[in-house]
């Protein structure tokens, strides 16, 4: 059965306006889905109708300065302002939501259970967790800013792209970039998020000095049930970084996904689809729901 994605709309932080994709019964319990940085919320969309077709509520957002969500007046694209957005959002739900972050989102999602409190039923973090390999931020980084003139065609970004990620298979068809990328005036294609996402320190650029001290409180303060995916090639979240975060949130479960690198949902969605299904099943029973 086919799944339909109905678009809406949700209030950020001071109102920020973000877009997002609704799949499955409104009325069903809310798993909300947050991208990584300069990716939309189409990175989610295999998941999400899974999720649907199992009784859930999936929300796939895009995050502020990305996608068709609106970009910050003030530029304000620090780790802190992401989660608070989904702490404004997450509290306008009919019911607490599980909170699947990746990468940013996943940050976003610590930020916001361990650090704002924020009502949530269960987190998933998605490649990311306290401590992160300075190389694999520093990989992302360069290549979110390499080509700040744009491509001249979808198969200029499917080049860069395949060149970034040489164990993912480069796609034949080349029109699903479109979603993750805007035409200027100029006709070339430039990423489909606001250039200063990634100019301020507070942000992914550069992971402060004090950052890891402030996830760890958080982490420690995270109660709800928990699960940890990591891509075994992963440069940015070790097998050292994985099991620290286990030490610190030693209720919470681990998935390490083969032949998945950062990008776990899109370099094995049926594996990493698997995981979050068998996660929920099991913490999270659909229990007085339908479906």
């Amino acid at each position: 059965m086919e799944v339909q994605a109905r678009k809406i709309e949700l209030s950020g932080w001071g109102g920020l306006r973000l877009a997002a994709d609704s799949f499955g019964p409104p009325d069903g319990p809310p798993v909300v889905l947050l991208h990584g940085g300069g990716q939309t919320r189409h990175a989610w969309g295999g998941t999400a109708a899974v999720l649907a077709r199992e009784g859930w509520h999936a929300l796939a957002v895009d995050q502020r300065g990305h996608g068709d969500s609106q970009w910050a007046e003030d530029g304000n694209y620090a780790f802190e302002a992401f989660g608070r957005d989904v702490d404004t959002f997450a509290r306008q739900l009919s019911e607490p939501p599980v909170l699947v972050g990746a990468s940013l989102g996943g940050i976003a999602s610590l930020f916001a259970v361990g650090g704002l409190k924020t009502p949530a039923r269960g987190l998933i973090l998605v490649d990311v967790a306290v401590r992160m390999e300075a190389e694999g931020v520093t990989r992302i980084v360069e290549f979110m800013t390499a080509r700040p003139d744009g491509f001249t065609s979808l198969e200029d970004a499917a080049d860069a792209i395949a060149e970034y990620l040489p164990n993912r298979k480069r796609p034949r068809d080349v029109s699903g970039l479109a979603k993750n990328l805007r035409q200027g005036e100029d006709g070339r294609y430039r990423w489909h998020w606001d250039p200063r996402f990634m100019l301020r320190d507070e942000g992914p650029r550069s992971l402060r000095p004090e950052m890891p001290a402030r996830l760890e409180e958080m982490a420690r303060s995270v109660e709800i049930p928990t699960l940890l995916v990591r891509g075994r090639l992963s440069d940015l979240l070790s097998e050292e970084g994985a099991q620290h975060f286990l030490d610190l949130v030693p209720h919470a479960q681990f998935a390490d996904v083969s032949e998945a690198g950062h990008m776990v949902a899109g370099d094995r969605n049926d594996l990493f689809t698997e995981a979050v299904v068998s996660f929920l099943h099991e913490a999270l029973p659909l229990t007085g729901h339908p479906g």
